[in-house]
């Protein structure tokens, strides 16, 4: 089962973050500081699966982020893994190539506001449709995207 789903950048901020199990928020920061400088120090070398705590991570690094997925022990480390490439290949099919900037929260008032902030409710509907409750339900691209063509349909008219 999947315990929490981060995508971080190098310079070890989260960009975002969904948890599948209750972990109170001053809890939460300091778990994806220990989380994420464990996977932002090891060489490109050393496998994408840590054994940490009572659970594992499982990470892959994409350009400048990195998506992080943290598992109970009885998880398969290898479909896990094969889940962030999924998760990565369906952003880039609706972003025409994902970027920071498309996960990422900004504070300005602008255009930019505006397409980020849908931007991160777009990424949320794709991992929502994904992953519920902690288990992996839907892999295919059609069917992820399905309901977002429908918004961008509706918002088109």
């Amino acid at each position: 089962m999947i315990k929490f789903f981060l995508m971080v950048n190098k310079q070890g901020q989260t960009r975002l973050s969904k948890y599948y199990e209750h972990v109170e928020i001053n809890k939460r920061t300091l778990l994806e500081t220990e989380v994420i400088k464990s996977c932002l120090s090891r060489s490109n070398e050393q496998c994408s699966f840590i054994e940490y705590k009572d659970f594992k991570l499982i990470y892959r690094q994409y350009a400048a982020l990195f998506i992080v997925v943290g598992v109970n022990d009885t998880e398969n480390e290898m479909a896990i893994y094969e889940f962030i490439h999924n998760f990565v290949e369906v952003l880039d099919e609706y972003f025409s190539r994902v970027s920071e900037l498309d996960v990422s929260f900004f504070n300005t008032v602008s255009q930019v506001f505006h397409r980020t902030w849908q931007s991160t409710d777009k990424v949320h509907i794709i991992l929502d449709e994904m992953v519920l409750n902690g288990c992996i339900v839907e892999t295919n691209r059609a069917r992820i995207l399905a309901p977002l063509l429908i918004l961008d349909k509706m918002s088109e008219s």
